[in-house]
């Protein structure tokens, strides 16, 4: 008898079940999928779907909220610098495994195959607007933008490069920090790039520092934070350690907005929070205003 009850409950609910599913309406189908992933691409913020072509035109800003997105190293300097006027410098070299970290060697061939660089940091001599600059950009598609061994000496030599040429440095900056696989031999990188600033200064050249999002750790301990003016993207994200571990550090929630470019230009921070579409015409204002003779 328990076991007729039992049955009969059982089939109750299940044709509830079956009653309530009927009920629901099954959603569209999208054509999203069937369109080529090169065509269209969500917005990381928004999650509007984007043309990437347009998207390409608008130097990667989205149309819906003005989020700017991660750019590439070519992209970026293809956005800034005259036409054909960019001659790259510090290609060929090779990045070790100094303290021989299991799987390194493989992360950094997975990184040059879908970057298509051969590290973290492309620099090179320019023209912004006629201006002659020496540029400098890290690559947030390459493990994060990390500063090991290499990144650290090509920053290094972009310096001496415009010591050099005796022309202002330009540097963006996109990093998680320093390069964890490298240990000791990262975190030199941030004295030695900070120390070759000091000549650049002592010769009275400019450099500007551009930080975008994301530029934290080692790098925003050394040079990204030494410019004679430092300018950051909209809401890109600014610090040392992250918020997650300064609220665990502090046992306090923490404002919102902080480490965004905002906060830390009402902070004092930075000298400027410029939009992307802005950034050349900035820059060439900056380039012409410090030119030698000028003043």
């Amino acid at each position: 008898m328990a076991h007729d009850i039992l049955s009969r409950v059982y089939r109750e609910r299940k044709q509830v079940l079956k009653d309530r599913l009927a009920q629901v309406k099954p959603k569209a189908k999208t054509a999203l999928k069937d369109i080529p992933s090169d065509l269209y691409m969500a917005c990381p913020n928004c999650k509007a779907s984007l043309n990437v072509k347009k998207l390409y035109q608008a130097a990667y800003v989205c149309s819906e909220c003005d989020h700017h997105l991660r750019l590439k190293a070519y992209d970026r300097i293809e956005t800034l610098v005259d036409a054909h006027s960019f001659i790259e410098k510090g290609r060929g070299y090779i990045t070790l495994n100094p303290l021989f970290q299991e799987g390194y060697e493989e992360k950094i061939h997975k990184a040059k195959a879908l970057s298509q660089l051969d590290e973290a940091y492309v620099y090179g001599y320019a023209t912004i607007e006629g201006d002659p600059c020496v540029v400098g950009v890290m690559d947030s598609h390459f493990m994060m933008g990390s500063m090991g061994s290499v990144v650290g000496e090509k920053v290094t030599k972009s310096i001496e490069y415009a010591m050099l040429k005796n022309i202002p440095l330009i540097l963006f900056a996109a990093s998680g920090g320093a390069r964890m696989q490298e240990g000791i031999y990262s975190l030199m990188q941030m004295a030695k790039t900070s120390a070759a600033l000091k000549k650049l200064d002592d010769k009275g050249l400019l450099f500007i520092s551009v930080l975008t999002d994301p530029t934290t750790g080692g790098v925003t301990a050394s040079f990204a934070m030494l410019g004679d003016i430092i300018l950051a993207e909209p809401n890109a994200l600014v610090g040392f350690a992250g918020p997650r571990v300064i609220e665990q550090t502090i046992k306090e929630t923490l404002p919102k907005g902080f480490q965004r470019a905002e906060f830390i230009l009402k902070q004092g921070l930075i000298d400027a929070v410029v939009h992307r579409k802005h950034m050349r015409d900035t820059l060439a204002r900056l380039l012409r205003l410090h030119m030698k003779g000028d003043v």
